[in-house]
């Protein structure tokens, strides 16, 4: 099968493109026939590698895919060979005291599709049977694939973590990316209040149509804080602040959060390494909680919204497999507004 793959850790030149034979599969897991893949940041961590990443080589890249099921394992029950899916890209171990108490993320061998074992840049994947989800008839293969890793950690850090309410002020970070376009049409569907920043005046407009009540653009405005403080929470401060972004805002996220106020960090793009004034966690008694994707019950609560049409995926742009070393790069410049796809057949 063609597939998108790494032989080493280094820069995005390490992404090839050639022959693989196709994954086998075992008794609870499913070989699905990819139709379109969805590019994320762990992509272009993981080709770099990090200290305890330890994968055989060649390691096939990818998180999100959608397609069209070929073979099923001889103890799978609930899909079968035709059916249209999506994935769940978390995968644990189903066996232990977390997975069977619907805490799937919390499993010591909680991992992501591309990560740890084969991803979605090839013409075949396989997953595990739970991690396979029936796709409405009418619903396209591109949003099914655009969908599923960045919902769900939105939908898990703004709902779970953060417990986001209606009439809230939320914050969210670089309106752009993935988990911040369907951040923003979460938090509008909770009725909060959202704010959010970018540096470009077209990504401005496009998160105003998505439902944004304000959208800074923070190098026409370098203090953008004060604005968000003083003008629009009135000297309260926000209640919930959506941070992936990391060494470049933390410091900032807490500023602004009123007391008793929640930091949710579901990533760190820019660094994970910053200096923070941890006086304005007790004094103001904040909340600074992390978010990992998602358990299955999160997965499936908002993939439902979705295939009822109340949220929607963003597609900025598809590339065809063999330019997967530019889509990487264009997702590294950080110009797209929304998920970058693969089209793979």
């Amino acid at each position: 099968m063609k597939a998108a793959f790494i032989k080493s850790h280094g820069d995005l030149e390490q992404l090839k493109i050639g022959e693989l034979d196709a994954p086998q599969i075992k008794p609870n897991e499913v070989l699905i026939k990819t139709e379109f893949s969805a590019l994320n940041h762990i992509d272009i961590f993981i080709i770099k590698g990090w200290p305890g990443l330890s994968l055989e080589m060649p390691h096939i890249l990818g998180s999100d895919g959608s397609g069209v099921i070929k073979e099923i394992g001889s103890a799978v029950t609930t899909v079968s060979v035709g059916d249209r899916v999506t994935i769940n890209p978390g995968l644990s171990c189903g066996k232990c005291y977390f997975c069977l108490s619907g805490k799937q993320n919390f499993c010591k061998n909680f991992s992501i599709m591309g990560e740890n074992q084969w991803g979605t840049f090839c013409e075949f994947f396989k997953v595990p049977e739970e991690n396979a989800l029936l796709i409405p008839k009418d619903f396209s293969f591109e949003l099914a694939a655009a969908a599923p890793l960045t919902f769900l950690t939105a939908w898990r850090a703004l709902t779970t973590q953060a417990n986001l309410k209606r009439e809230d002020f939320v914050l969210i970070h670089g309106a752009g990316g993935g988990v911040s376009t369907a951040a923003i049409q979460i938090a509008k569907y909770l009725g909060a209040k959202v704010i959010t920043t970018t540096s470009d005046s077209n990504k401005k407009k496009k998160a105003e149509e998505l439902g944004a009540d304000y959208v800074i653009n923070y190098k026409e405005n370098r203090d953008f804080g004060k604005t968000i403080y003083s003008e629009i929470t009135k000297k309260k401060g926000v209640d919930v602040v959506l941070d992936s972004v990391g060494r470049d805002t933390f410091q900032n996220s807490l500023r602004l959060l009123r007391p008793g106020g929640c930091l949710v960090s579901p990533g760190a793009t820019t660094g994970a390494i910053s200096e923070i004034d941890i006086r304005q966690i007790f004094w103001k008694q904040l909340k600074v909680v992390g978010s990992t994707m998602s358990n299955q019950r999160e997965f499936r609560e908002v993939m439902t919204l979705i295939f009822q049409k109340k949220l929607k995926p963003i597609i900025d742009k598809v590339f065809p497999l063999n330019e997967v070393r530019e889509a990487e790069k264009y997702l590294k410049e950080g110009s797209q507004f929304g998920k970058v796809l693969l089209k793979i057949n």
